[in-house]
């Protein structure tokens, strides 16, 4: 395979896998919000 070839495949990989790891990010911040929230909850209203 030629590596003018290789370059974009390479780019479009990168930008995949980064992508992949923002929307798990953003999932984990979620998590860990609604966990807060139902600790702060749980301490309010035992």
């Amino acid at each position: 395979m030629k590596l003018s070839r290789l370059g974009p495949i390479a780019i479009l990989a990168c930008a995949l896998a980064l992508s992949a790891c923002a929307n798990t990010i953003r999932g984990v911040g979620k998590d860990v919000k609604s966990t807060a929230n139902a600790v702060e909850d749980t301490v309010k209203n035992p």
